[in-house]
């Protein structure tokens, strides 16, 4: 854990490691939970026999490293454990939204429109209204409802926002004010869409509030966390059903996830967009994954087994693990 948290931070963190620890113990598995206090992840590790455990990745980062989600992968792929979810490249790479969105566009899956920009000209761009993000953060930040814009004077101003408080680079954005669906995937090889949850901005008039900010997904006090809420069974018609199981597959695929994933999708006039490919989301208890797993009839628990059981196919004694 990052001790630069608060001590609210700090204790809701607690409190959803013990509700995954005691989900799994429910299983049948033996746990282990060993805290990270400081950077060195190898120094935990490195009391564990590879051959004999099986690592739940729950990690988006190491205390005090910024960007550190592959690191840890890395970390886990150097001393030889079998973990859940994607290696590291697909990891690094779900950092890259630029790269993210060629793939997908090379490949014929849709994605919005966009232009990458490092100052604040913005030749040929005319389409209104825009989004404007970080070209390579996560977790939706720098999202605020001053992200999306109307107008070219708009525009410049978030895009020198962007510049000077992230650097890198501006990703603009075609912003599809349309329905929003978070969309969990599993599998390998043999792939399943698990239901769609579905972001509810019924109570956001304004347009610059339909979107998921960082605040809505972080801060629970905030009026952006209150007013998006979440619908677990959407009234998708068939035929959009099989449009959307199709564009998240190859998303899944082509960005080379493993394990599980969840893919973010706008719906505008029949169509479905591809926002975010995220290889490696919160699998915690109130979350799109533990969701969209119970629409299936997954306990928690159930959900947390299924995904040790996928990476337990990997691991050299696949035969201790085959009930898992």
């Amino acid at each position: 854990m990052d001790m630069n948290w608060g001590g609210s931070d700090i204790e809701k963190a607690a409190r959803e490691i013990s509700s995954m620890e005691g989900a799994i113990r429910a299983e049948g598995h033996t746990v282990i939970n060993t805290p990270l206090f400081d950077d060195n992840l190898a120094s935990v590790l490195i009391s564990f026999d590879p051959q004999s455990h099986i690592v739940l990745n729950w990690c988006e980062s190491i205390p005090g490293v910024p960007k550190s989600e592959s690191h840890v992968v890395r970390t886990l792929e150097e001393m030889n454990f079998t973990y859940t979810g994607s290696e590291t490249s697909t990891i690094e790479l779900s950092w890259n939204k630029p790269e993210i969105k060629n793939i997908l566009h090379r490949n014929k899956v849709l994605t919005p429109a966009w232009t990458v920009l490092t100052n604040d000209e913005i030749p040929g761009w005319n389409c209104y209204p825009a989004i404007v993000k970080p070209a390579y953060e996560h977790c939706s930040c720098g999202l605020t409802h001053e992200s999306v814009v109307s107008t070219e004077a708009e525009l410049r101003n978030r895009i020198r926002y962007v510049l000077d408080n992230f650097k890198g680079a501006a990703l603009v954005e075609d912003f599809i004010d349309g329905r929003e669906f978070h969309v969990p995937i599993w599998g390998n090889g043999r792939i399943e869409m698990l239901p769609p949850i579905e972001m509810d901005f019924s109570t956001c008039c304004d347009i610059h509030e339909r979107l998921c900010t960082y605040d809505s997904k972080f801060k629970e006090d905030s009026l952006d966390f209150q007013k998006i809420g979440i619908v677990t069974r959407t009234d998708i018609c068939s035929e959009e059903y099989v449009a959307l199981e199709k564009a998240v597959k190859k998303a899944y695929t082509l960005t080379g996830c493993r394990d599980y994933a969840r893919i973010d999708v706008r719906l505008r006039n029949g169509a479905f967009y591809i926002l975010d490919v995220n290889p490696n989301p919160d699998i915690g208890a109130e979350t799109s994954m533990a969701f969209s797993t119970g629409e299936k009839g997954y306990s928690y628990g159930a959900m947390l087994s299924k995904l040790i059981h996928l990476a337990s196919l990997r691991h050299p004694h696949i035969e201790k693990y085959r009930n898992v």
